[in-house]
């Protein structure tokens, strides 16, 4: 649906009379200042602002984000996460660790608009940042969610994407394509059974289950820059996390070796394969330990004091659950590989993660301690955008 037909107009204004206040009450379809800023299979967003001639009152914001949700009928699964990610959200924003929520209406909701933009890759191991995402990360374990609280999620996603990439496998059209190499090399993986491998290895690994977000990477990490240049919103930084697509009850290590890997991939060059890995980027274990020893203060009971021993439980907790990272984003690939129309190096990626997966049980199999410089690798979150 286009930002500029009169259909799209007409539906912007309406939902902003009935669901906001103020100056908005009265807004026209003519007054209306409306630009999609995304557009993909499941999503509409759209960015719509008062007209200059019509200033908000300071209890009314200037400009929101309309989100548009695609179609769910007859998808059972697809509806109930929809359901689950407007909760999740709600609370988020109640605990002002997410967007503010202005408004919900059956089809979509209105969110705040955050002048903002993404963290880049080399700017997570900055101390300043890097504390401020410890205790995000922290305040989010912390939440009591009414959702299934199992550590369900990850292997149930796990078991169908290895089902999905089995079947795409033996597609004729994939063999044909010009990804053959690729292919040939997935086909040499047992991933049913690694799969298996991997949650009786865990198992064995006390991780606590808490709320997580599952993708704190940089692209949904936001700098707040309102009226501000980089230089000044980087001197006293404001953070807001976004993109709770992921969310649920997991491991607490998942979460966290997965924000480390992102430390080590940047996702903004602009030709094939659309990433590049800079595998020295790992956090040095001075990082680790500022990152864990925040997390631990910001997590625990008030008064509690984080032993050098919970920091070091913590750590192994971390390089173990990289794996299930690697495992994870890698079979994602592989999935969104044939489905995906966003231009990525889908196949190069997942054979990046799989083979680093590989490459880190070898080395624990073969080692008593994990070290804490290991080769690890993650995943990117995409969006298309439409200006």
């Amino acid at each position: 649906m286009a930002s500029d037909s009169v259909e799209m107009r007409e539906m912007a204004a309406r939902i902003c009379r009935d669901y906001l206040h103020g100056s908005w009450r009265k807004i026209t379809t003519r007054d209306i200042v409306l630009k999609r800023i995304s557009g993909g299979l499941s999503n509409w967003l759209y960015h719509v602002s008062l007209p200059e001639t019509r200033p908000p009152k300071s209890s009314e914001p200037s400009q929101v984000l309309l989100r548009l949700y695609g179609q769910v009928h007859g998808a059972e699964r697809a509806l109930e996460g929809l359901i689950t990610e407007s909760v999740i959200f709600t609370l988020l924003s109640e605990r002002r660790l997410g967007p503010k929520l202005h408004g919900v209406f059956p089809g979509g909701r209105i969110e705040e608009y955050i002048p903002a933009r993404p963290l880049k890759t080399k700017e997570l191991g900055g101390p300043q940042l890097s504390v401020l995402i410890a205790e995000k990360m922290a305040n989010i374990h912390k939440m009591n969610v009414p959702i299934n609280k199992e550590p369900r999620w990850l292997w149930d996603t796990i078991s169908g994407w290895v089902k999905n990439v089995q079947a795409n496998l033996e597609d004729p059209g994939l063999v044909e394509s010009e990804n053959v190499i690729m292919l040939q090399k997935l086909k040499m993986y047992n991933l049913a059974a690694e799969a298996e491998w991997l949650r009786k290895y865990l198992g064995k690994i006390s991780s606590p289950v808490v709320f997580c977000h599952n993708d704190m990477q940089e692209g949904n990490i936001l700098l707040c820059t309102d009226n501000m240049t980089d230089d000044e919103a980087l001197m006293n930084p404001r953070l807001v996390l976004i993109d709770f697509e992921y969310c649920s009850y997991n491991y607490r290590g998942f979460d966290l070796a997965n924000h480390f890997l992102e430390w080590m991939y940047d996702y903004t060059k602009s030709t094939h394969p659309y990433f590049t890995v800079n595998k020295n980027n790992y956090p040095r274990r001075e990082q680790q330990l500022l990152f864990v020893r925040t997390y631990l203060h910001n997590a625990g009971c008030q008064g509690e004091r984080a032993t050098e021993r919970d920091e070091e439980a913590l750590l192994c907790e971390v390089q173990a659950f990289s794996l299930a990272s690697h495992l994870f984003w890698g079979l994602w690939s592989a999935v969104n590989a044939k489905l995906s129309q966003i231009p990525f190096g889908y196949w190069e990626y997942a054979i990046e993660r799989l083979e680093s997966y590989f490459q880190l049980k070898n080395k624990i199999l073969n080692t008593t301690v994990i070290s804490n410089g290991t080769e690890i690798g993650v995943k990117r979150k995409i969006q298309e955008l439409d200006s």
